[in-house]
């Protein structure tokens, strides 16, 4: 691009993917006339799945908007709660997000996670027909066209990833529900459903378990339960704080 200028604000959360370099109040671009604001907002480096709104002297328009020389652009991120319109919300996180995958699964929210790299253009399309919003840390995998929907995960943090999860999405929770290995479903399950799978110990030990309906792992409350059982209630007491 090398045509007539337009001006770029950033909401200060965008700042993240923009180049050090242009980090300013205002970022200066070149425009050619025919590409539209979408993908000049992403040649910046900002992913549109982070971008809510685009408004131009006062007026929101769509990424499909051409810009003119001169014009001056407000970049919004995404409003919270974001709602994802026409499926139930579902995730898929890349291989990099085993950690936040098990926490979710784990308060009972849909997850599907793959456990190897398997390319960007399978993520994209698996999100595409499953319905799933995809969260990863790439920003070039959030830039396919394909995907259904999509969010960046902006920290590397677990216990951070998962508040900013939850605070985007709202999803619901029913905790205890789903298997943190594979995602399917928790049934009660009798001693001797899951005898096979027990130490001596825990067979001793424990009368209460759980098995998961699809791969058949047991669960019962065991010496990590405590730790589990504070990641549960943040993450309830965070949403009733939402109301």
């Amino acid at each position: 691009m090398n045509g007539p200028e337009i001006h770029l604000e950033f909401a200060p959360e965008l700042h993240v993917f923009i180049p050090r370099a242009r980090r300013t109040d205002t970022v200066r671009t070149a425009t050619d006339g025919v590409s539209t604001l979408g993908h000049v907002v992403e040649s910046l480096g900002v992913p549109l799945t982070e971008v809510g709104a685009l408004v131009v002297d006062g007026r929101e328009v769509p990424f499909a908007h051409v810009p003119s020389a001169g014009e001056s652009v407000t970049v919004r991120t995404v409003a919270r709660p974001q709602r994802v319109p026409g499926a139930p919300l579902r995730f898929l996180l890349d291989v990099h997000l085993g950690t936040l995958a098990r926490r979710l699964r784990l308060l009972g929210v849909d997850t599907a996670y793959e456990s190897t790299d398997i390319g960007d253009p399978a993520l994209a399309a698996r999100s595409a027909a499953e319905r799933r919003v995809m969260l990863s840390r790439d920003r070039g995998l959030l830039r396919r066209r394909e995907l259904w929907a999509g969010a960046f995960v902006y920290s590397t943090r677990p216990e951070e990833q998962l508040r900013d999860v939850l605070e985007r999405f709202d999803p619901e929770l029913f905790p205890w529900t789903r298997c943190t290995a594979c995602n399917g479903v928790l049934r009660e399950a009798s001693k001797e459903d899951v005898a096979e799978q027990l130490e001596q110990g825990t067979h001793r030990t424990y009368d209460v378990f759980a098995q998961c309906g699809a791969c058949g792992r047991a669960y019962w409350k065991g010496a990590h339960h405590e730790q589990l059982e504070a990641i549960v209630e943040r993450a309830l007491a965070l949403r009733a704080e939402r109301g």
